[in-house]
């Protein structure tokens, strides 16, 4: 399928599912993590959900990251880029105006640092590639970051079979978790 088919059914499937279904499914996705071989690194980069958009809701994950003493990185959006701040104690989050929860300041990190990056997505396929509103921020994150960070998807629904326009710029994934299956790229 064509990314922009793929944003209006995956949009749609999520306005369906209900906000227990999400938390359930979020649950399952946060545990299932803790099968992958990432937790002897030190940074990770998580973004928190649109609730509105019925995103996955990352919070599960967060208290697996901070349960583990790990060094949590959020995304703000600044531009067309993403900085990255250091999650505290003090960290002040704020909703902007697309709805996305991020912090207002901080201690900055640099791309170069993080270790793994938890990547928000619509869908995905079997081959790693994914589809996300189409702005290009995540694309943009990757690329700066060293060429063995991980990248991990996280979605609540399974894999297609293949996205058909994919572009020279777009990052494939590493992983992807699911609530019933990690795949491996």
């Amino acid at each position: 399928m064509l990314k922009s088919d793929l944003r209006l059914l995956y949009s749609k499937l999520r306005k369906e599912l209900s906000f227990q279904n999400i938390a359930d499914f979020s649950l399952r996705v946060a545990n299932n993590s803790l099968e992958l071989p990432i937790w002897n690194f030190d940074y990770y980069h998580l973004f928190l959900p649109i609730t509105d958009k019925k995103e996955i809701d990352t919070s599960f994950l967060l208290s697996i990251l901070q349960g583990r003493d790990k060094h949590v990185i959020l995304p703000k959006m600044k531009g067309d880029d993403l900085t990255h701040f250091l999650l505290t104690d003090n960290t002040t989050l704020k909703t902007n105006q697309w709805n996305v929860p991020e912090p207002v300041d901080g201690i900055l990190v640099e791309s170069s640092k993080i270790d793994v990056v938890f990547v928000p997505l619509l869908a995905f396929d079997k081959q790693g590639n994914r589809v996300g509103y189409g702005k290009g921020f995540y694309d943009r994150f990757l690329k700066q970051c060293n060429k063995d960070v991980v990248k991990i998807g996280l979605s609540l629904f399974n894999a297609e079979e293949e996205i058909e326009d994919v572009f020279e710029n777009d990052i494939p994934l590493d992983y992807c978790i699911t609530p019933n299956k990690i795949y491996k790229f």
